[in-house]
């Protein structure tokens, strides 16, 4: 599959990473920082990559990079800055903490997109949503600066409010989409993948 034009990446890199101590994307993982192993999985799908941040440590990764228009408003922020600053219709959104994600599990949910006209599609565990790992259409810009207007930062509930629909990853899939937040998973993830 040869990549697609249509679609812009933004990898969410704002976070405060206090259960980590130091910033969640530049921390290594099979001696690469989480922040390259996200690169590469997107990089087959789209070269459009763009680092939504303020930390200057990022400037080392090479990419474009976007501050929040807001600041301090969390994912719902960084979300609304990315549809903001993006020209394309949909864009896939991410988070710095999944440093398994997969070129195929990318993929499958931009193809899957594709196919809807739900303003955002993400995956789902079947417990658990992800809606940082997802495919925004720039029409819902709107819902988010309504929501940052309205101080409604908590991502699920607002994401569930607006026409989506959930791809369900599998059971051998589920460690690729797991968020590495803090110390003690960063721990566990390297002794499960020496």
């Amino acid at each position: 599959m040869k990549k697609n034009s249509e679609i812009s990446a933004y990898i969410l890199c704002g976070g405060k990473s206090k259960r980590m101590q130091s910033e969640k994307g530049l921390v290594l993982y099979k001696g690469k920082p989480f922040i390259r192993w996200i690169i590469e999985a997107v990089m087959p799908v789209t070269s459009n990559i763009i680092l939504v941040t303020s930390n200057g440590d990022y400037e080392l990764i090479g990419l474009p990079m976007i501050e929040d228009v807001y600041a301090d408003k969390g994912p719902v922020g960084g979300i609304h800055t990315a549809l903001q600053h993006s020209k394309t219709d949909r864009n896939l959104i991410l988070s710095c903490d999944v440093p398994k994600i997969t070129t195929e599990l990318i993929r499958n949910l931009v193809s899957e997109s594709g196919k809807s006209e739900a303003s955002l599609t993400f995956l789902h565990d079947g417990k658990n949503d992800y809606p940082l790992l997802g495919v925004y259409r720039k029409s819902a810009k709107k819902a988010f600066a309504e929501a940052i207007i309205a101080d409604r930062l908590k991502l699920c509930p607002l994401v569930n409010l607006m026409s989506h629909q959930k791809l369900c990853v599998n059971s051998q899939q589920k460690a690729l989409v797991q968020n590495i937040n803090s110390r003690a998973e960063l721990q566990a993830l390297n002794l499960l993948n020496p």
